[in-house]
């Protein structure tokens, strides 16, 4: 049954318009699962693990400019999914990787007919990234490849020169939206490696608390880092403020684990010179 379900949503008009076309059965490994990723950050750390013959489709957040985890020209690489039950099923995967919240109307239609389904938590520290990394490379039957990729993560991350104590930083990351990350995060984490202390924390906010511009500007930090465009994080006044260095960084790389966090450890190795 399950093998006629590809053709048969194919002919109902099920596909994902526009997407690249899967791997036809014949390129597919023989020894390694297919697998469809639902979430942005597994699509990322798929493309370092499997290849496209084996990794059927990302999500669609992997052509999102504002919302992907990857290079562009990476992504263009693999098909995509809008991440709809017809849609993957069309695609007859072994595995479906997503998020946490996937909705259990959709794990169940997918353990109906016989696709294992793995979730995937928010990572919120570099350790749980790289078990992250770990599990997939079980999961894709690809450990080597996972390894080169914690590999290349732990390296990037031990490039950060530790300015913990005395030398640590008073810093600011204030997010789209206007709001500060908290300190169970993997960003924050990664801050902290870097030498880059939470004055955010210290101002006693929290996870996705709102930092208006007035409180910046009445307690500043030594460094504010801007990963938004909200009129108020570019206001003028914030050039006037004395001692007061103000730098952007992508909020792409604010929210994923895996190849992200090396982009994210050289953009503050920059920061750190």
């Amino acid at each position: 049954m399950r093998a006629l379900v590809p053709a048969l949503l194919l002919l109902a008009g099920c596909g994902q318009a526009g997407s690249a076309p899967s791997a036809t059965l014949a390129e597919r490994p023989a020894d390694r699962p297919t697998i469809v990723s639902l979430n942005p950050c597994t699509d990322a750390m798929l493309a370092e693990i499997a290849g496209p013959q084996q990794v059927l489709a990302l999500s669609h957040y992997s052509r999102d400019p504002a919302a992907r985890s990857m290079p562009a020209n990476l992504a263009r690489r693999y098909g995509v999914t809008g991440g709809t039950v017809e849609e993957v099923l069309a695609l007859d995967p072994d595995v479906v990787v997503a998020g946490a919240f996937l909705a259990p109307s959709a794990r169940a239609a997918f353990a109906d007919f016989g696709i294992r389904v793995e979730t995937f938590g928010i990572a919120s520290s570099v350790e749980q990234s790289l078990g992250q990394i770990e599990r997939l490379g079980d999961i894709a039957g690809n450990q080597a490849a996972a390894r080169r990729s914690t590999g290349r993560v732990e390296r990037a991350v031990a490039q950060l020169k530790d300015g913990a104590g005395t030398n640590a930083v008073s810093t600011v990351l204030w997010q789209s939206g206007g709001i500060v990350p908290g300190e169970a995060t993997l960003v924050s984490d990664l801050l902290r490696r870097g030498g880059f202390a939470s004055h955010s924390q210290a101002l006693g906010l929290g996870q996705a608390d709102f930092l208006p511009l007035e409180r910046v500007l009445s307690d500043p930090p030594d460094l504010l880092l801007v990963a938004g465009a909200e009129r108020a994080q570019h206001h003028p006044a914030l050039a006037e403020v004395a001692n007061l260095r103000v730098e952007t960084i992508d909020p792409a790389l604010l929210f994923c684990g895996g190849p992200t966090i090396a982009r994210l450890a050289a953009r503050l190795q920059d920061l750190q010179q």
